[in-house]
């Protein structure tokens, strides 16, 4: 929607629903107006809306006169004035159903919620749009953040387009494409001979020392906001039907809290129809904290020492938002699943062949996934199953080896059977 649109709607209903900030573990509230990075206790803060207010004055038919992107929900989105926004078009992402694979696997209903072609090509862009709007509102003129590449790669562009300067510090393994996105957007950009865990220790000392603005994962409240219209957009997408099964490349979890958080408003402004669906935290067998809490019954994960996969994005050994994420997948009654690096890389390759999608090792690893719980029972006959790509696989594009003949002038090619 046009920013004149949005200011003259604005001036009929709140643009923004939003109330104030609280914590989940010890209840506190905080103003919305103000910075606030973590709870006093320790915890992450989430954002609360007055959805009873929103009940009686939005209709969710109002949705059609919008553009598609995801400000099209700004009720529930918590930046107050529309001159705040830095959008770069993001959201309404394709909702993609998967007949061929669907058939292989023996999931008739297969649908990808395809975040590969979002703005800066992950489902990043979308915490990256609101954190960053919602910054700007708050008059911050600095940020720091650690990353394993595609959130940094975002953070970093968004920031530039509203002129917040961004220092990134990420491991020396992340991918290459996301290291020259912080580099190009103008960001301090550094490197750390370890884990994102090691990146966020140094932040935070520089954000101790410095006063600087904390965009880690959770450390600020609205990056959840921002993830959270994929689960909007799913339920608009299957026009208020819920699906039964949602499956999520579960690193630090942002996604599947912000999916959960979005389909309990959605319910309380009585928009969706049917079960909350029952979401699936998907990790790696070599860094899979959330799927061994999950299996001894634990509402916090531990610490994964050595953590190592394929699928970079959600190579995250302990996440501060884990206990939300726990939490998600306990309400849902969903279930936490690790897959091997082999059944990532395959799996990748099989959507690729049977679907035509160049998707990221994460996604891939949520179909494997699937292919497992669909085996074994756990996802049953007939259920609607959405499957998130959490970004596009050029941003790994070194994952994939090729090595083909090289003909020569005037050669013939051989005929194929």
């Amino acid at each position: 929607m046009r920013m004149k649109q949005m200011e003259r709607r604005s001036q009929t209903m709140s643009f923004s629903y939003v109330s104030h900030l609280y914590c989940p573990k010890c209840e506190r509230t905080y103003d919305v107006d103000q910075i606030h990075q973590l709870c006093e206790c320790g915890s992450p803060l989430l954002v609360a809306y007055d959805l009873e207010a929103m009940r009686q004055k939005v209709k969710r038919d109002v949705l059609r006169e919008r553009e598609a992107n995801l400000w099209r929900y700004h009720e529930l989105l918590p930046v107050k004035h529309p001159e705040h926004i830095v959008s770069l078009g993001e959201g309404m992402t394709p909702l993609v159903p998967m007949p061929r694979l669907g058939r292989e696997i023996g999931i008739e209903a297969l649908y990808m919620k395809d975040e590969g072609v979002i703005p800066t090509g992950t489902f990043k862009a979308r915490g990256a749009a609101v954190g960053i709007s919602k910054a700007k509102e708050l008059g911050v003129k600095q940020l720091a953040m650690p990353t394993n590449g595609n959130a940094g790669a975002a953070w970093s562009l968004y920031a530039a387009r509203a002129g917040i300067q961004a220092t990134v510090v990420m491991p020396v393994e992340a991918p290459e494409l996301t290291r020259k996105e912080c580099a190009i957007a103008g960001a301090e950009l550094y490197f750390v001979n370890g884990l994102i865990s090691d990146a966020g220790q140094i932040v935070a000392k520089a954000i101790r020392e410095y006063g600087w603005y904390d965009a880690s994962t959770l450390k600020e409240p609205y990056r959840i906001e921002g993830k959270k219209t994929m689960g909007l957009e799913i339920a608009e997408q299957f026009s208020w039907q819920l699906p039964d099964v949602i499956l999520y490349p579960t690193g630090g979890g942002v996604g599947l809290i912000g999916i959960y958080k979005a389909i309990k408003e959605l319910q309380a402004l009585g928009w969706v129809d049917g079960r909350m669906p029952r979401l699936v935290a998907v990790q790696a067998e070599h860094c899979a904290p959330i799927v061994k809490a999950w299996k001894e019954k634990k509402r916090e994960s531990e610490f994964w020492p050595n953590a190592h996969t394929v699928a970079f994005g959600i190579n995250v050994p302990k996440a501060l938002g884990d206990f939300l994420v726990l939490e998600a997948v306990y309400e849902t009654n969903g279930c936490a699943i690790a897959i091997s690096d082999e059944a990532i890389l395959a799996q990748q390759q099989m959507v690729a062949k049977l679907e035509g999608a160049f998707i990221c090792p994460e996604g891939a690893a949520a179909f494997a996934a699937a292919r497992t719980l669909r085996e074994s029972g756990w996802i049953r006959d007939g259920e609607k199953v959405v499957v998130l790509n959490t970004g596009t696989g050029l941003k790994y594009a070194d994952l994939v080896q090729v090595a083909p003949p090289v003909l020569e002038p005037g050669d013939s090619l051989p005929m194929r059977e």
